[in-house]
């Protein structure tokens, strides 16, 4: 008796082929049975993934438990290891080796004014990683040499066959004059691009609330709130955009009129962008008096 085939099966969301035999994306978690949820304006939401869902990487897998703080369950082979923030680590077999890394590219991040140091986790064994913020863990398997730029502090964790550098944000502005001058980076003063080398390898993100993403065109653009930003193909640019709306009984011309702003993210494809849905919004209604290159509109 022959075994029916199964039909190939390319997930929308990591846009890795497979087969169907599973209820979820063995690459990315993803479910293979969710129906597509695009808003009018074109951002599709990414599913969670679900409770349970397990994804290959190399010999070793991860598994994605719970939904509101996921934890992410890694399997570790021997050789193969995985890196990470001290704070994200939750727990770890006793056989599974843990060691602090020297991160190449300048890795030197502060939260709430302590040092994150990162961390290696090698198997075999098995090691647990989770953030402390309800949100999604999204999974991003990386072909060979492709490269995926992050905002920094949304990084959960990366097969050690990804490799990471930096580079300036060059998104900022600056309010007030002389001696009161205050610098204001609204995606931070840097962003992290990891990069797949040597074979395919998977990078789990966490982003507070809901994902959306979509792939702009060639020389579309759109507007997003900074801190909204998730990630992006390299191909994507960036600039700030700043819109200054008519407030009733100031003139254009009064110097107060620029005190009512809003600041944008403007972003120009061809490339994939996602977004969280929680956000900080800008707290500064001071004057700009310097800024990176912008494009600016007044109504």
């Amino acid at each position: 008796m022959s075994t029916p085939s199964v039909s190939a099966y390319t997930c929308r969301y990591c846009r890795q082929a497979s087969d169907a035999s599973g209820e979820s994306c063995p690459h990315c978690g993803a479910p293979v049975d969710v129906r597509r949820a695009i808003s009018k304006s074109g951002w599709e939401k990414q599913p969670g993934i679900k409770d349970m869902a397990r994804i290959q990487f190399g010999r070793s897998h991860v598994q994605i438990e719970g939904t509101t703080v996921p934890v992410a369950d890694f399997t570790l082979a021997q050789s193969e290891w995985i890196y990470f923030s001290h704070h994200k680590l939750l727990w770890a077999e006793p056989n599974a080796q843990l060691a602090a890394m020297n991160l190449g590219g300048g890795w030197n991040r502060v939260l709430a004014g302590l040092p994150l140091i990162m961390m290696q986790g090698q198997g075999p064994g098995r090691i647990a990683i989770s953030d402390n913020h309800a949100g999604e863990v999204i999974a991003l398997p990386l072909q060979h040499n492709q490269a995926v730029a992050v905002r920094e502090h949304r990084l959960l964790v990366a097969s050690g066959n990804v490799t990471y550098t930096w580079s300036a944000a060059g998104v900022w502005f600056q309010t007030g004059y002389g001696d009161d001058r205050e610098m204001h980076y609204p995606m931070g003063a840097y962003g992290d691009i990891f990069t797949a080398q040597h074979a395919p390898g998977l990078l789990l993100l966490h982003a507070p609330g809901n994902v959306f993403f979509r792939d702009l065109e060639p020389n579309e653009t759109l507007l997003i709130q900074p801190t909204a930003l998730l990630y992006h193909d390299l191909s994507v640019k960036m600039h700030l955009h700043l819109e200054y709306p008519r407030t009733a009984g100031i003139s254009y011309y009064s110097s107060r009129a620029y005190d009512y702003r809003h600041v944008w993210l403007r972003l120009l494809g061809p490339g994939r962008v996602a977004v969280q849905s929680i956000f900080e919004r800008p707290e500064t209604h001071e004057v700009i008096s310097r800024h990176s290159y912008a494009t600016r509109r007044s109504w």
